[in-house]
Order: C-alpha cells, then sequence, then structure tokens
C-alpha cells in the first residue's frame, strides 16, 4: 500500500482495520503515515517524502520521488505482494501500478483521480494500470463503466467517521473557549509545508481585518505537524501579529471545525471535511503562478472544492490565486456568517451529503479487494 498525504493515511489505516477482521493474518508494507502504522503497516519510506503539491514543487522533489518510486516498485516486483493498493496520489502511484499490474500484480486504486475535474485524459492510463477502482462519490461510478474499468462505489469513509450532528457549544467547552458565544473561525492552511507557506500570511492579514469587524473573534489554526507549525509560526512573527487571539493546534482539525462559526479552508479533503461537519465555508487556494497556469489550463469544472462539486453549482465561495486575498477572504467571511438564511440552507444541502457518502465504506472496500487476496490464499 502507498499514500502520500494524511487523509490518504486515514483511508487507508480504516481500510488496514477492515481487512484485518475479514483476514486476520494479513499482512501490509509500503509508504504510509502514523495511522498506517499505529494499524500494522511496516513503512519502507516515511509518508512526507511524497506530500508535495504543485508542478514546480514536484519538479523541484523529482529526482527524490522517482528515486523512491524506483526503489519500490523493484523492490515489488522481485518480492510480489499478493495485491497493491494505491491510495490516492495519483502522479506517484499510477506509474506504479502500470509496472506492478504488467508483472502479474493484481492493482487496486483506492480514490479516484479527478478526472470529472481535470485532466479526463488519464482515464485510459488508469485503464491499463488499475484492476479496480474504489470510488468515493457516486457520480464517478459511471465514468469508469463506460470506459471498461471494474468499480465499487465504497462512499467517503470520513463521512463514517464523523458526527452527522455535532455539537458546538460541547466542543467549544471542551476546547475552553470564552466566552461561549464568541465568533470563532477556523483556519486550515492545508497539510504540506508547500500550501502552508503560500497561504500563512494570508490567513494571519484575514484574522486581523475580521478582528477590526469583530473585536471579540477568535481563530483557530490546526496544523498537522512540527514543520507546518513552525512555518505558520514563522508568519506570524513576520507580520509582528503576536497579539492576534490565534490559537495553534496539533491536529484537532475536526474539533476546530465543529467549534467554528466559519471555516476559511484550503482545498482538498478538509473542504468536505467541513461539509460534513455543517460548517459555512470559504474556500481558497495558491500555487506557485506557473503552476496554477497549467493545472487551470486542464481544468473542466469551473470550481475545485468538494462540497461545489457533490452540489454541480457553487454553493460555497471560492477564492484562488491572485482572488485569495486577506480583504477578500475577511468579506466572504463575514457576509456568510452573518446570513443565518445561508447558513441555515448550507447545514441542511451538508446533511443530504452525509447520508449519501455514508456507506460504511472501510467495510465496503475490503469486501471488494478480498476476491483478490483470496485468489492468492
Amino acid at each position: 500500500m502507498v499514500a502520500g498525504e494524511a487523509s490518504g493515511d486515514l483511508l487507508a489505516s480504516q481500510l488496514m482495520l477492515a481487512l484485518k477482521e475479514l483476514m486476520p493474518n494479513v499482512r501490509f508494507v509500503g509508504i504510509g503515515g502514523p495511522k498506517m502504522q499505529f494499524a500494522g503497516m511496516q513503512v519502507m519510506y516515511p509518508m512526507e517524502k511524497l506530500s508535495v503539491m504543485g508542478y514546480v514543487e514536484v519538479l523541484r522533489h523529482y529526482r527524490e520521488i522517482s528515486g523512491i518510486r524506483r526503489s519500490l516498485r523493484k523492490h515489488l516486483i522481485q518480492n510480489p505482494p499478493d495485491l497493491f493498493i494505491g491510495i490516492d496520489a495519483p502522479d506517484f502511484n499510477l506509474d506504479l501500478e502500470l509496472a506492478l499490474k504488467q508483472h502479474g500484480i493484481p492493482t487496486v486504486h483506492f480514490v479516484s483521480p479527478s478526472i470529472w475535474a481535470w485532466r479526463s485524459e488519464r482515464i485510459h492510463k488508469i485503464k491499463r494500470a488499475v484492476s479496480h477502482m474504489l470510488a468515493l462519490f457516486p457520480f464517478e461510478v459511471p465514468l469508469y463503466q463506460k470506459a471498461g474499468v471494474p468499480v465499487t462505489y465504497v462512499g467517503h469513509p470520513l463521512a463514517d467517521i464523523l458526527p452527522e450532528t455535532p455539537n458546538r457549544m460541547e466542543m467549544r467547552e471542551q476546547m475552553r473557549i470564552q466566552p461561549l458565544n464568541a465568533k470563532v473561525f477556523a483556519l486550515l492552511p492545508g497539510s504540506r509545508k508547500s500550501e502552508v507557506r503560500q497561504l500563512a500570511k494570508t490567513y494571519i492579514q484575514t484574522a486581523a481585518l475580521i478582528l477590526k469587524v469583530i473585536p471579540d473573534a477568535q481563530f483557530l489554526v490546526p496544523l498537522g505537524s512540527r514543520e507546518t507549525r513552525n512555518i505558520f509560526e514563522e508568519a506570524i512573527w513576520q507580520e509582528n501579529a503576536h497579539d492576534l487571539p490565534i490559537t495553534l493546534l496539533f491536529g484537532h482539525a475536526h474539533d476546530a471545525m465543529i467549534a467554528a462559526d466559519g471555516v476559511l479552508v484550503a482545498s482538498g479533503t478538509a473542504t468536505l471535511e467541513a461539509a460534513l461537519l455543517k460548517r459555512p465555508m470559504v474556500i481558497t487556494y495558491k500555487l506557485s503562478p506557473f503552476s496554477y497556469w497549467l493545472a487551470k489550463r486542464k481544468q473542466i469544472l469551473p470550481y475545485i472544492g468538494l462540497p461545489n462539486i457533490l452540489s454541480k453549482k457553487f454553493v460555497v465561495p471560492e477564492l484562488l490565486q491572485d482572488d485569495s486575498t486577506a480583504e477578500n477572504l475577511a468579506q466572504a467571511l463575514l457576509n456568510l456568517v452573518a446570513n443565518k438564511q445561508a447558513v441555515t440552507e448550507l447545514e441542511e444541502r451538508f446533511s443530504e451529503m452525509h447520508s449519501i457518502l455514508k456507506q460504511d465504506s472501510a467495510k465496503k472496500a475490503a469486501q471488494a479487494v478480498l476476491p483478490y487476496l483470496n485468489a492468492h490464499a
């Protein structure tokens, strides 16, 4: 198994635990994070080596990443597993899966690449590389059926994990937020170092502008690693923003979102987490100018956030690249949290989304891959 970032680590760990229930003697090797290690993964390379986003950033680390893939490919061909499961990270995993499948190793890909949003031509490579696709979203299934790729809709594990009716006041008491009725904003700048570097200063400036309008506002910033926390702390120092009511958290992203009146979130899985937690949000993202230009050329849909993609329309604002200014973000957040009717409508829409995605996905995914393991039992 290979996962390349925190969201993949979570998906994979849940699948691993479900597989263990069905096949107690199953063993896992590959690339994973702390959750996969806890579930029993024998890690060959740390997951952080693959956590790079954007064309320019990937090029900068290309030699190291391609060296890891080459070494892993050689090891797995010489020591063939009964099954290879790539967890998301398509730019890394699809090439690896293609080589392994050509050597007779079955390959499952968990999390469809976003062929419905951009780079739709990848479906041809996927067909050559993947024995079976595990899709998180129902609208993905017909795309693979039409292309002749075996596919199973498994729902989204986050819909199984996250509460359907989060208790905001109870969470605020747990987090010792005072006063309990203060306006609270969760600021999520992403899990990768490159993302946090791009967004940290803008987030801090956004908080400062919100504070001018809501003097008792509080800000929660969940960060997933010591490295990303250091980057954000450095940005606070550079912005001379020590007096801002910003609380940095190690992890606890879900807690921060539950406690919040509004969420500012970097595009990615966290946008779906915010939706499942029924929080109004503003989505933002920044890449290097060249990476963004390339991405826009390949884009199919007008939106990038999962809540908008699943709704097939803009239900929450997206402010990207040059539009991602502190002024724009602060105004969008303030407008959103002040509109009670809009917040209520979002909560209802997100509740419907939750019920569709809640499928006991880890169990469904385990049952879908079990035939490949039983074939070698």
